[in-house]
């Protein structure tokens, strides 16, 4: 049977952020632990490669565009980002989640330590990612209240929320590395590339449209996508 191009774009984009991803994780030689933990360690992974895809949901995609509709990319979006911010924020608690049906340290003691290790820079990153991922949703979630509230143009929304994006990407990255169990050199290498390739993305959206007059309001048609 003769795939049509919208399905052949939506296996490509399961195979890649989904399917790869999971095979680098099935491959890595870390040992195996609980069913819990591994499964909080896969959501975790997931939830933060599905942030990584927005890029790919930006207009800057034109392939994307040229196959679905603005609305129905936008409705993608912000399932997919309120999902995965959701899961991301919540991550510290997950982390110690697993302690609720284990002897030792209690959870609530071992988030507090956790919070507290000012001397690891992994979690110093990690805990200004999150403030920036916690920022970025709240922003996004009222954009329309602030745009008007502030008399804020729409492209320099764009920008910020653009901006907030990039940062956490980059700390979220980079405390993965440091301290992601799962994150060995694959899987390191495919954030980075991911990230590399979304962001020269959203650049490139932005710096096309600098000659653009810019809009005070929020057209009727734009979602939260940067």
């Amino acid at each position: 049977m003769k795939l049509s191009a919208k399905t052949y774009a939506i296996s490509t984009a399961l195979a890649l952020f989904i399917g790869l991803p999971l095979l680098i994780y099935a491959l890595d030689d870390v040992p195996r632990r609980s069913l819990l933990k591994e499964s909080i360690s896969i959501l975790t992974l997931l939830s933060f490669i599905m942030m990584l895809s927005q890029y790919f949901l930006a207009r800057s995609n034109k392939t994307l565009l040229s196959l679905f509709k603005p609305v129905q990319i936008q409705k993608v979006h912000k399932f997919i980002a309120y999902g995965a911010l959701g899961v991301i924020l919540v991550h510290p608690y997950l982390l110690v989640l697993p302690r609720h049906f284990e002897a030792g340290v209690k959870p609530l003691d071992a988030f507090v330590t956790m919070i507290t290790t000012f001397e690891s820079p992994g979690i110093l990153l990690g805990q200004v990612a999150w403030i920036l991922l916690l920022v970025l949703g709240v922003t996004a979630l009222f954009r329309k209240r602030l745009i008007k509230r502030f008399n804020i143009k729409y492209r320099d929304w764009r920008y910020f929320h653009g901006f907030l994006a990039v940062t956490f990407t980059v700390l979220g990255i980079w405390h993965a590395i440091d301290l992601g169990r799962h994150t060995d050199t694959a899987m390191a290498t495919y954030f980075i590339v991911i990230a590399f390739i979304g962001i020269a993305l959203l650049a490139k959206l932005y710096w096309e449209a600098r000659p653009q007059k810019s809009d005070s309001t929020v057209p009727a048609s734009e979602g939260a996508n940067p």
